[in-house]
């Protein structure tokens, strides 16, 4: 069984400048109303721990690492094929914009107890793209973190 949540939005500022907000870990908890935190580095093989504002904790797995384009892990509850998820950001230039695709691919036997759950987690992916977006277009912080 699988489940593919997908959202969007458009931001105004140049796809480093996203990139640079998105991962700095260091400071996401000050502006992300869906991650707690994020402890870290974004780059490929590397184990992140994400702890989510409501949820769990989670110890993905970083699966691609492209600045200032890809940014995609794979989280796993217990035992691969329970309940997997490949949360993906992807950064599309268009212009001096940055199109933020921010997708999540749910795979597993449990997915299909989840569907109230999975519902919310689009509505919070929503809920955080616009709080990028407002944090990426302010340009008032210098990003002290990420890679």
């Amino acid at each position: 069984m699988a489940r593919l949540i997908q959202t969007e939005i458009l931001i105004h500022a140049a796809p480093q400048r996203v990139w640079d907000v998105l991962t700095d870990f260091d400071r996401l908890g000050e502006w992300s109303p869906f991650f707690e935190s994020i402890e870290g580095w974004p780059l490929q093989g590397e184990r992140l721990l994400v702890k989510f504002r409501k949820g769990p904790t989670f110890k993905p797995r970083v699966i691609e690492a492209e600045v200032p384009r890809v940014l995609e892990w794979l989280g796993r509850l217990l035992i691969p094929g329970l309940f997997d998820g490949r949360h993906r950001f992807e950064l599309r230039a268009e212009g001096q914009d940055t199109r933020l695709l921010h997708t999540e691919r749910f795979t597993g036997l449990l997915v299909p107890l989840f569907g109230a759950a999975l519902d919310k987690t689009a509505q919070d992916f929503a809920a955080f793209n616009a709080a990028l977006k407002s944090r990426a277009e302010g340009g008032t912080d210098t990003p002290s973190g990420g890679a």
